[in-house]
């Protein structure tokens, strides 16, 4: 028979091994589920600003404001929802049918949208404190581009993009 006064105090280190791979595991999904949520966003801002750039003039600086969720008028520079994310992380290619970027209007058919070189942090330094992510890319067929039709058909009037 085992003498009980050896076994004492068992119970708490049994505890302190449980409960730091408890902790361990908790925080790691805690991350993972705020890593994905990052992920989201940054894929639904490409999509934002392709959704803008087909409709808005061509070069609008306004397609990038709107995917970084900020207001259209500029007025925040920086992600409210995204921290760190930029207007400047934020590319916006108008290409031509073959895929080619290109400046003349008449012959763009594709928007492309790209966001690259963002960084996220991790709040619990569980793998390194910094995640790189990979460039993520929308590309949308051109609509308008800000041109209003006019009847009779006749050259259309660029509008300012004020959404």
């Amino acid at each position: 028979m085992i003498n009980k006064r050896y076994q004492k105090g068992a119970e708490t280190v049994e505890f302190a091994i449980i409960a730091l791979l408890f902790f361990a595991i908790l925080f790691a999904i805690i991350e993972f589920g705020r890593a994905m949520f990052v992920w989201n966003a940054l894929t639904e801002a490409t999509r934002r600003g392709a959704r803008m750039a087909v409709i808005c003039p061509y070069q609008s600086p306004i397609p990038k404001q709107v995917a970084i969720y900020d207001v259209i008028a500029g007025s925040l520079g920086t992600s409210p929802i995204i921290a760190g994310l930029t207007p400047e992380m934020i590319n916006v290619r108008y290409l031509d049918e073959t895929g080619v970027a290109t400046a003349d209007q008449t012959l763009i058919n594709f928007v492309q949208v790209t966001l690259s070189g963002y960084t996220h942090t991790l709040i619990i330094p569980l793998w390194g404190s910094l995640l790189t992510t990979p460039p993520f890319t929308t590309t949308l067929s051109s609509e308008s581009l800000g041109a209003v039709p006019t009847i009779p058909p006749a050259t259309p009037e660029p509008t300012a993009c004020n959404f």
